[in-house]
C-alpha cells in the first residue's frame, strides 16, 4: 500500500503557478539552466526567479555547486526534492491523459483531491482538512472540478438536505497517481 502525499506538499506545489511544471522538468532532465526553464514555459525572468525562490524555500531545489561549465545545469533537485519531482512528473502525465490544460488545476485542486480521499465529505469537513483555504476559494475550486468531472456532488436525503462531495472516477485516477 502506498502512502498518501502530505497535504502540505500539495499546498506548497499549488502556492506558485509554475512550481509543478518546473519541478517536473528538473526531475525529468536531472537539472536545468535558468534560460532553458524560462524558454520551456515562456516565463519572464521575474516569474521564474520567484518560482525558484519558492522551491528553494521548500528545500526542493538547490543551485548546482559545480555550476560554471556551460553544459552543467544551474539548478538541481535536492534529496528532499527528488520524490516531489517524481510526483510532479506523474501528476503532469495524468493531467495530460485526462485532457486537462495547464490552467485547469488551480491552487487548491491537488489538496482538494487528497482531502476528498477516501469518503464523501461535507463542505465544512473539507474546509477543515484544507485549512487555511477560504470558503470562497474552496467553493470556486469545487465548482471548477465538478465542471471538469473530477469531483461529484450528491445530496443526502435528509432535512435539511446535506450536500456531499466525493471524487469521480477521473478524480480517483488523479488521486491514485498522487498516492503512488
Amino acid at each position: 500500500m502506498s502512502t498518501p502525499v502530505p497535504i502540505d506538499v500539495l499546498r506548497a506545489l499549488g502556492a506558485n503557478r509554475w512550481a509543478l511544471p518546473v519541478m517536473a522538468l528538473l526531475s525529468r532532465e536531472g537539472g536545468a539552466r535558468f534560460a532553458v526553464i524560462a524558454r520551456a514555459y515562456g516565463l519572464s525572468a521575474h516569474s521564474l526567479t520567484r518560482c525558484l525562490e519558492h522551491l528553494r524555500g521548500c528545500f526542493w531545489v538547490i543551485p548546482n555547486p559545480r555550476h560554471g561549465h556551460p553544459l552543467r545545469p544551474e539548478y538541481l533537485l535536492s534529496e528532499m526534492g527528488r520524490p516531489v519531482g517524481a510526483l510532479c512528473e506523474r501528476i503532469l502525465g495524468e493531467r495530460e491523459r485526462l485532457g486537462l490544460g495547464a490552467g485547469d488545476l488551480s491552487r487548491w485542486s491537488l489538496p482538494l483531491v487528497a482531502g476528498l480521499v477516501p469518503e464523501w465529505s461535507r463542505f465544512g469537513e473539507v474546509q477543515a482538512r484544507l485549512a487555511p483555504v477560504t470558503p470562497r476559494a474552496l467553493s470556486q475550486t469545487l465548482q471548477a472540478m465538478i465542471g471538469q468531472d473530477l469531483v461529484t456532488r450528491r445530496l443526502e436525503d435528509r432535512f435539511p438536505v446535506v450536500p456531499l462531495y466525493g471524487l469521480s472516477g477521473r478524480g480517483r485516477d488523479l488521486a491514485g497517481v498522487m498516492a503512488g
